[in-house]
């Protein structure tokens, strides 16, 4: 039941707002307290799930809820968790608590505070349901509940492109949506059951192999929009520079996630042979991204959208690794899920501050100097810079290094002169990484300050104490990869039962 309490939290809150005429929290402060404590408590639920979560039987879904939904139809409202979601779990609830003490001091433009407060807590809801849903039809409403709040939170509060922004973001995510769908039944029907769990068991038994790939394409393309797949990525660099911070953050470090980790926790198992059909071509489009990430990043003038297309290449590596179809492979890919959203959310709080303290996003306007004028702001900047291009020892190195190796060792049936082929041009994508973020910290943080004079506010607490759980985080999983591999490694095993 503790599932149904975590998003119960959220809901009720969120129904509490949304009530028409309500005279709750007439003013932004009571808003602002409000939110943080509503998802406070969502947090902590997620901590206790995390702490009566048993370590030693990771693969087995725990802590589940299964009762009948709809009878004539199969369905049923089944949750849990296991070690590949808990950690997602767990990320979500910590995201978006950080973004409501990063907005009580910091709100978005455009005011409504009532309203932005209410649609991040559904969006919450449709993140943490989308982790601990265990039938394929609840996964996907889940799936798409975050579509709308979204959708209204880069259209309502973005900058001056959002309506296109917005726009795009609905229509590529629909488009993926319907495909998503299509390849769930497609697979779901010659199963004969929408249980997760149960699809996971049979590996694809029952199936034939056209069904299979024809799934499993299907599957990867509406993933794919989402995780974000060159060349479905198109949607996110604008949604991204748009977005209020606390969209970008919530985008960036979980959003994204949802498409990975639908790869791992559906596809993959249902559809065995449409996974090792369509390996290579998955294998191929993740490096071109991780290059054309790296490349696109090196031309851009605007802080957050570099960054938007650096999600793109690291996305890349993750994708690369679910491709190789070994253990290694996707733990790196579980793995890299995990360092993006901390590392890409600390850089987009961070890039969210710039912009309210330069009044722009633009390099070329902020200039350098930052390490004079405003030297904690660039010391953090720094620190997400390096965690992000892969420093050893930081969050970021463990999941692009383990793809590189999980590709360089594929599957037995997949061909291994390609995949060495695709670590060669990761590498050089990791490579590109570097020089990117490192021209990037040239530019604003090293050099003379266009304006010697100009005083740059120092960062509240309200932003130390968004900004160093992430930093804390990112060092306590890059020093000690265990930490999460541990989680990870048991149910991959058990995934790949029926792979190997």
């Amino acid at each position: 039941m503790i599932f149904l309490l975590m998003m119960a939290i959220p809901a009720c809150a969120a129904l509490a707002l949304l009530v028409p005429g309500a005279r709750l929290l007439p003013d932004d402060a009571s808003l602002g307290r409000f939110g943080i404590l509503v998802s406070g408590a969502t947090l902590l639920v997620g901590l206790s799930a995390a702490t009566a979560f048993d370590y030693s039987h990771a693969s087995r879904a725990q802590l589940a809820v299964n009762r009948s939904w709809e009878p004539s139809l199969g369905l049923r409202f089944h949750l849990g968790v296991d070690g590949i979601s808990l950690p997602l779990v767990v990320l979500t609830a910590l995201l978006t608590f950080l973004c409501f003490l990063y907005t009580h001091r910091h709100p978005p433009a455009g005011g409504r505070l009532r309203l932005f407060t209410a649609l991040l807590l559904v969006l919450e809801i449709g993140m943490l349901g989308t982790f601990v849903a265990l039938d394929l039809i609840l996964f996907f409403v889940f799936f798409e509940v975050v579509l709308i709040p979204m959708f209204a939170v880069i259209l309502l509060w973005g900058g001056p492109g959002r309506r296109a922004a917005a726009t795009k973001f609905i229509l590529y995510t629909l488009l993926g949506s319907g495909l998503l769908l299509a390849g769930m039944l497609l697979i779901a029907v010659n199963a004969g059951t929408l249980d997760m769990t149960e699809l996971a068991r049979r590996h694809g038994a029952g199936v034939s192999h056209g069904v299979q790939v024809a799934g499993f394409l299907l599957m990867m393309l509406g993933f794919g929009v989402k995780a974000p797949m060159w060349p479905l990525h198109t949607w996110l660099p604008d949604a991204h520079t748009e977005a209020p911070t606390a969209g970008s953050v919530l985008l960036a470090g979980v959003l994204l996630k949802m498409g990975t980790y639908g790869l791992v926790r559906i596809a993959l198992p249902s559809a065995p042979d449409g996974a090792r059909s369509c390996a290579l071509a998955l294998g191929l489009l993740a490096v071109i991204g991780i290059v054309y990430g790296a490349l696109a990043c090196l031309a851009q003038t605007d802080l957050k959208r570099m960054i938007a297309y650096s999600s793109v290449g690291h996305m890349g590596f993750v994708l690369l690794g679910i491709a190789t179809l070994t253990p290694v492979g996707v733990n790196a890919a579980l793995f890299g899920n995990i360092a993006h959203g901390l590392i890409t959310g600390l850089l987009f709080f961070l890039a969210g501050s710039i912009k309210e303290r330069y009044g722009t996003g633009d390099l070329e306007r902020i200039g350098g100097g930052m390490l004079g004028t405003a030297p904690r702001l660039a010391s953090f900047l720094t620190f997400a810079s390096v965690a992000s291009l892969g420093l050893p020892g930081l969050a970021g190195f463990w999941g692009e290094m383990l793809a590189l190796l999980g590709a360089y060792r594929p599957d037995a049936g997949l061909s291994r002169p390609a995949f060495v082929t695709f670590m060669a041009i990761g590498g050089l994508g990791a490579v590109l990484t570097a020089a990117y973020f490192l021209r990037l910290l040239s530019r604003i943080t090293h050099g003379r300050p266009r304006d010697a004079t100009a005083v740059i506010a120092a960062p509240s607490a309200y932003e130390y104490a968004a900004w160093v759980p992430l930093v804390a985080l990112t060092l306590l999983v890059g020093l000690w990869p265990k930490t999460l591999l541990a989680v990870t490694s048991g149910p991959v095993r058990a995934l790949f039962g029926g792979l190997g």
